[in-house]
């Protein structure tokens, strides 16, 4: 069993550099395939410096063509047995590719998530590397002393010869905050705690998650209109060919964080009408007032929130007498999905 790494990348050439070394330095030789979707920036510069250092494979885009369509393309040009998705801004533990095919070769899963970290360090910066200043952030980045700016960065021989300075510095999630921070500490409990949870294909994830290549291609590939959620929706439709979503806990990714905020699904919402008119179930419903109800302030009434995914699982079985059509109006910003018979 071998894997190939589809790395989807626009705009991030500094952060991707960076990227690729941790590559570089698998543990398990692996080949990669990297997707830069429409970049205008130095992109073709880092991976031209890659290309006798991995068994790299280049597919550019003249335009971006989304999340969705460059996974597309990365899987469609795998050798691979498994694809393992990977953003151009996350870091692999060198460990990573080893933890994935342990998992895949444990059991027949179709899908297998690994762990998510956030570097909360390098949210300001262009080039975690040097501590170089986002545009508008140089007056924030100018107070601070040379031993403080070096403490934000993230550089290639930390990545090759002491990653465990990246590590000592992570924080469990994708995105820094207390709602994503919770999200993945339930995701975590259900995968480690109730891996038959008939709904785990909603704790699936848009980096470090690997599939078989064949079942993957068997479905489709992911949903080209969808690049919010795309890899929940991929998730359920693979979950419902038979497959299920695996833990590999040791598979650590971290993020390099460059915003303020994170890709909230309750303020990106447009998903949703795409998600559910290819899935009109109650379940696809609720993961917005899951969502809410664990966001701090909560839209939602106590006594409708769903706390983890057993209860998730309760109420998309339809077993709780909640109306949740009448819950997600409470929500601001959702769609009006209320024609669904719950």
């Amino acid at each position: 069993m071998n894997c190939t790494i589809v790395v989807r990348s626009l705009n991030e050439a500094d952060r991707l550099r960076l990227m690729l070394t941790s590559l570089t330095r698998q543990s398990v030789p692996c080949e990669v395939v990297l997707v830069d979707d429409g970049s205008t920036d130095h992109s073709s510069v880092v991976i031209a410096e890659f290309r006798d250092r991995l068994k790299l494979h280049e597919i550019r885009h003249a335009y971006p063509h989304g999340r969705s369509a460059a996974s597309n393309a990365g899987a469609a040009a795998a050798s691979g047995d498994i694809v393992l998705f990977m953003d151009g801004d996350t870091l692999l533990a060198p460990d990573g590719v080893e933890h994935h095919l342990e998992a895949h070769r444990r059991a027949a899963d179709r899908m297998v998530r690994g762990s998510h970290f956030h570097l909360r360090c390098t949210r300001f910066l262009q080039d975690p590397a040097t501590a170089s200043p986002q545009p508008d952030q140089e007056a924030r980045i100018a107070q601070l002393s040379p031993a403080q700016r070096d403490r934000l960065k993230v550089t290639t021989t930390q990545i090759l010869d002491h990653f465990d300075q990246i590590t000592d510095r992570a924080t469990p999630g994708i995105y820094p905050g207390i709602g994503p921070s919770r999200l993945f500490e339930l995701e975590r409990e259900a995968l480690e705690q109730h891996p038959d949870c008939s709904m785990l294909w909603a704790a699936s994830s848009g980096t470090n998650f690997s599939v078989r290549r064949e079942a993957f291609l068997d479905v489709g590939g992911f949903d080209p209109l969808l690049d919010q959620n795309e890899h929940r929706e991929l998730g359920l439709r693979m979950t419902l060919a038979g497959g299920r979503v695996a833990f590999a806990a040791k598979a650590n990714s971290y993020h390099l964080t460059h915003r303020s905020g994170w890709r909230d699904p309750l303020q990106l919402s447009d998903w949703e009408a795409i998600f559910y008119r290819r899935h009109p179930i109650l379940a696809v419903k609720l993961l917005s007032v899951f969502w809410a109800g664990i966001a701090s302030p909560s839209p939602v009434p106590a006594a409708a929130r769903i706390e983890n995914f057993l209860d998730l699982e309760r109420a998309a079985g339809g077993r709780t007498g909640i109306d949740y059509d009448a819950v997600r109006r409470l929500i601001p910003g959702l769609l009006d999905l209320s024609e669904a018979r719950c």
